[in-house]
């Protein structure tokens, strides 16, 4: 005969906010479906007993206890715990996942299910981190796995079915509009670098193939042009309606933080871009003070322990990071670290060589192989890129080494020594003597930094 037994419950979500205000109009909707009998129900699967299914054989409903009088916070979005009682029979042995269904109006973020104690096992733990929207966005149930990972072979059977469902749910279709509550991991070519419907010019091709399937990225759904089928189309300015699957979007307080920022960022580029008006030379930078210009100056903001404690005492993230104070001036810039000590620190060798191997694109320094240097590109369309560098410029920069002397040490700290360390210099020189403009600047950039295995 079976034995059934109440099982208590936690769980643990945060209701629908927006931003990191809490949305009192989703709240008394979710209350009136509540009232209705359409509550937040979960179903308990077994991972060590199927049914004649093959698959985890099923506990009984059990629904969220509580929700129309657990108060929650009307300033903020944040964490409520909520009990549940499920029964559940000792010859179901030790659940591995169970089943969730959202019957509200609107959506909720599901942190954490703990069971308390299962006979002769003890707690279970789920940690979920996943939005549940309600259940007819869904077309097959949200299942949650336990709080324990398994190789695929490892996997319990009564849980296979369900993992494979899961997966396959994951994966998409590979075709048509993905909505928000839709969770689809899936990829497409480049196919939205141009613009075909503005015009002949502004299209672009396919970044990607059968051929050369990579590189990719995320497939959005968004619907294809017009005039080009092939070609999706493109968000336009300031829109941030981008498919992103709705668990790796940006949470409430980072979301809050970036608006922040992005509004901060507005009001400092505001005042310089009212002033550069009543400039000859709109949008440049006539010397290196105004350069420094728009990080010095103003009212400095407050800061300290005090301002931190007034700030924290602030309801809101939205409004906590607007007063936030990192030590920059009212409606200037924040001082950048390479100037803060000194001012000049910027034109220093190494800190041009520190930027150089820190910059966005360092694989582009190449090794010098033969001097002069000579450009690959082609002159019909790039110009004249012919070096116009000699010996003499640099020579006495070279420790008295010759070119072809330093060209071999470099050849051997590649590919002997172990490790070599030289110094940082730079040589600039105007290339054309006939031009008004200097056509390059040449900076010769000396670091021997290469083990036996560095490629170059």
């Amino acid at each position: 005969m079976e034995r059934s037994k109440r099982v208590k419950g936690r769980v643990v979500l945060m209701k629908k906010g927006v931003l990191d205000f809490h949305d009192i109009k989703a709240n008394v909707l979710d209350r009136v479906h509540e009232l209705l009998g359409k509550g937040v129900s979960l179903q308990l699967i077994s991972a060590t007993t199927p049914d004649p299914g093959l698959r985890g054989k099923l506990g009984k409903v059990a629904h969220l206890e509580r929700w129309v009088s657990t108060i929650t916070s009307l300033t903020s979005a944040t964490d409520t715990e909520f009990t549940v009682t499920f029964e559940w029979d000792e010859s179901m042995g030790v659940p591995g996942a169970f089943i969730i269904r959202n019957n509200h109006h609107s959506q909720f973020y599901l942190k954490t299910v703990t069971i308390e104690d299962i006979p002769g096992h003890g707690p279970v733990n789920f940690v979920c981190n996943s939005w549940i929207y309600p259940a007819h966005r869904y077309a097959h149930d949200r299942v949650f796995f336990a709080n324990k990972a398994y190789l695929p072979y490892q996997t319990p059977e009564p849980l296979r079915k369900f993992r494979e469902q899961e997966l396959i749910a994951l994966r998409g279709k590979g075709f048509g509009k993905l909505n928000e509550w839709d969770r689809v991991y899936d990829y497409a070519y480049y196919n939205d670098l141009g613009l075909p419907d503005d015009g002949p010019d502004y299209a672009r091709p396919v970044l990607g193939g059968s051929q050369c399937p990579y590189p990719r990225r995320g497939r959005t759904g968004r619907p294809h042009c017009k005039t080009d089928p092939k070609t999706e189309s493109r968000l336009r300015l300031l829109n941030l309606n981008v498919y992103v699957p709705r668990d790796e979007q940006f949470g409430h307080v980072k979301f809050s933080d970036f608006l922040a920022y992005s509004l901060k960022s507005v009001a400092q580029v505001l005042l310089p871009e009212i002033k550069s008006l009543c400039d000859k030379t709109i949008n440049e930078f006539d010397t290196f003070e105004d350069v420094l210009d728009i990080y010095e100056g103003s009212i400095k903001l407050p800061s300290g322990p005090l301002a931190s404690k007034l700030r924290e005492l602030v309801p809101y993230e939205l409004l906590r990071e607007l007063i936030r104070n990192d030590g920059e001036r009212f409606l200037k810039f924040p001082v950048p670290d390479v100037i803060k000590v000194s001012k000049t620190a910027w034109r220093t060798d190494e800190e041009f060589a520190r930027e150089m191997l820190a910059g966005v694109n360092p694989v582009i320094i190449r090794r010098l192989q033969e001097f002069p240097p000579a450009s690959k590109l082609d002159s019909r369309v790039y110009g004249d890129q012919t070096s116009s560098i000699r010996a003499t410029h640099i020579e006495n920069s070279l420790d008295g080494l010759t070119i072809d002397e330093v060209l071999i040490r470099i050849y051997e700290a590649r590919t002997l020594q172990p490790l070599v360390v030289s110094g940082v210099r730079h040589v600039s020189v105007s290339v054309s003597d006939t031009s008004p403009v200097l056509r390059f600047i040449f900076w010769t950039l000396w670091v021997f930094t290469c083990s036996v295995s560095c490629p170059v």
